[in-house]
């Protein structure tokens, strides 16, 4: 894969672990001449008895997961100079992330953040499954301060 450009996915939502992600990723990219993608993912809605009402939540959801990934994109932007792909899917958060590898091969590696509390269920998802997917997983501990993830990406 020499010729070919790195490209990190980073899942997106409003955790202080996500934006340490980001930050990593944003890093590694710009020292390797790569790129990042954002996924932010919107979970699927309660069921709730009116259609109407139903569909107004789940699009208040999408737009949130929307505008919390462009405004991650925007500071990705001006902070490093990357423009990165964003992307905003709804459903279960492993399965949305392995159907995003599948169609986009080019990711090199998923990058995601630990809380310092515990893992998330994507962490814990991956991490067990590591093995099984078609890219490197690199997941950022919750206790590390930016200084450090300078450092080591």
């Amino acid at each position: 894969m020499p010729d070919q450009q790195r490209i990190y996915l980073v899942i997106m939502d409003e955790t202080e672990e996500a934006t340490r992600a980001l930050r990593f990723a944003a890093r590694r990219a710009v020292r390797t001449g790569g790129g990042v993608h954002i996924l932010a993912l919107v979970p699927r809605q309660e069921f709730v008895a009116f259609a109407g009402v139903q569909a107004t939540i789940e699009q208040e959801a999408h737009d949130r997961a929307e505008v919390l990934a462009t405004a991650a994109a925007g500071s990705l932007a001006s902070e490093s100079g990357l423009a990165p792909l964003i992307s905003v899917r709804q459903g279960n958060g492993p399965q949305v992330v392995r159907e995003y590898l599948k169609e986009h091969a080019e990711v090199s590696a998923l990058v995601l953040g630990a809380a310092e509390d515990g893992s998330g269920p994507l962490v814990t998802h991956f991490a067990a499954e590591a093995g099984t997917l078609p890219c490197v997983l690199m997941i950022v501990p919750g206790g590390v301060d930016d200084e450090t993830i300078d450092a080591v990406s």
